[in-house]
């Protein structure tokens, strides 16, 4: 299924199968306070690894052949692999210079960017207005409803921390876009996760302490998280959106994208970390009045 180049060749609607990435990046925080005690650069090369093993888990099932290699351009790898694991740097470094809360509001202006990329010349300014509207409603449960002083919060002592985030912004918007046009197979996504999963442990062996002791620590409910990431939303969620991106409806994935900190919201306070408040009904109301306007179509 996952070297298919035809919308025709998966089992249900390839929108829908968009969705699941998003619903699968709504669990990422949930997840992480489980494997808060492992590096993230460490933690993103496991990830990454057991990403690119799907591939290989794949081709065993369907008894291809386990090593063949994609055939894909230097413009592709670039992007493929310069978007999965830049986004994820920047980030990581923007949580590193500024505060975690306003660092998550600037990386998600990749939606609107991204809902501004595919759109047609003439719903322009109709996208832009109901992606702003999505964006307002993911800050609603970002900031939990309260109003900041935004000259106090972006400080100038943090707007590297912020530059870093907008850069993670620019490049998943970007890679998004480029991979839904692009002519790869899905499964390519295996290989250069193998990629990253690499230059995040040169990362982690550059930038981050011995960590010995952590794996010391490290119990069967941190591995099973660990796992649970790298087939989800730090691996396998990325096939399922390059599925959305290249055969389904971009606009509305785009639009939807918003949703994943309401439902991350929602999923935590399921497990008993965090609580509901009505800004999160308020947040997914704005979020869905955005994406119907993102996607009026005139003329």
């Amino acid at each position: 299924m996952f070297n298919s180049t035809k919308a025709s060749s998966f089992p249900i609607n390839p929108t829908s199968i968009g969705v699941i990435a998003i619903a699968m990046w709504a669990s990422l925080a949930l997840l992480s306070v489980l494997t808060n005690m492992v590096p993230p650069f460490l933690l993103l090369a496991l990830c990454f690894f057991i990403s690119g093993l799907l591939v290989l888990l794949k081709r065993a099932w369907y008894r291809e052949p386990l090593f063949t290699l994609p055939k894909l351009t230097y413009s592709q790898w670039f992007v493929g692999v310069g978007g999965l694991f830049g986004f994820h740097f920047f980030y990581f470094m923007a949580i590193r210079h500024a505060p975690a809360l306003q660092v998550s509001l600037v990386c998600y202006l990749w939606p609107l960017l991204l809902a501004l990329y595919v759109s047609s010349p003439g719903n322009r300014w109709l996208t832009l207005l109901g992606a702003s509207i999505g964006f307002i409603g993911a800050g609603v449960v970002i900031t939990d409803g309260e109003v900041f002083d935004v000259a106090d919060s972006f400080a100038s002592n943090d707007a590297v921390g912020y530059g870093y985030a907008l850069i993670a912004a620019l490049i998943w918007s970007s890679y998004s876009w480029y991979m839904g046009k692009s002519n790869n197979h899905v499964e390519d996504i295996g290989w250069m996760s193998l990629v990253v999963a690499l230059l995040a442990l040169i990362c982690h062996l550059v930038l981050e302490a011995n960590t010995l002791s952590t794996f010391i620590q490290i119990n069967g409910i941190n591995i099973l998280a660990i796992i649970l990431l790298g087939l989800g939303p730090v691996g396998g969620a990325f096939y399922l959106w390059d599925i959305g991106m290249k055969f389904g409806h971009q606009s509305w994935l785009a639009s939807l994208s918003f949703a994943t900190p309401v439902l991350s919201t929602m999923l935590l306070a399921l497990f008993g970390i965090g609580y509901l408040s009505i800004n999160v009904l308020l947040a997914l109301a704005l979020i869905m009045v955005g994406a119907g306007i993102c996607n009026i179509k005139r003329g």
